[in-house]
């Protein structure tokens, strides 16, 4: 389990998958997008809209069953997207680049894009908006729910 943790809100998300659709623009049009589900669904929402791109493919590889991660599997191939050439491939975040080795594989002449990176997979795509450590768990806002955290200095009183 990663030591270090980065809360990404629903509006930093929003930005960042914007900020990322304006350097996409420039190289489109785009025949479709493939978002690599789950994480890449809202991103490529985001970016389908900005871009005006209608056609919205999905490939599910599932690696992680909660914080622990697995052996890829893919549970749905993007079967309209073919070799992926004049598509954009989206996910949330590229981590050691497992996922996006298998989704690569599957569709190579794809552009691939995340909203995030880490070192390990960045080589992995062509495009990201943030770059985070390797060490750090990203919580994507779908995955966390606003609660009541203690001042700094009731926990460090307590130790």
């Amino acid at each position: 389990m990663s030591q270090r943790y980065f809360t990404v809100t629903w509006d930093q998300l929003h930005r960042d998958a914007k900020a990322l659709a304006w350097r996409l623009a420039e190289l489109g049009p785009w025949t479709g997008i493939v978002a690599i589900t789950r994480g890449g669904l809202i991103p490529a929402g985001i970016i389908a809209r900005e871009l005006e791109c209608r056609l919205v493919e999905t490939v599910s590889v599932v690696t992680y069953d909660e914080q622990k991660r697995g052996n890829p599997q893919v549970t749905k191939p993007p079967i309209a997207a073919g070799d992926g050439a004049g598509w954009l491939l989206l996910d949330d975040l590229v981590d050691t680049g497992t996922t996006a080795r298998v989704v690569r594989a599957m569709l190579p002449k794809a552009y691939f894009a995340t909203i995030y990176a880490k070192p390990a997979g960045r080589a992995e795509v062509d495009a990201f908006v943030t770059e985070v450590s390797q060490d750090t768990w990203i919580l994507f806002p779908w995955d966390t729910e606003p609660q009541f955290v203690a001042p700094i200095m009731k926990n460090v009183a307590a130790k």
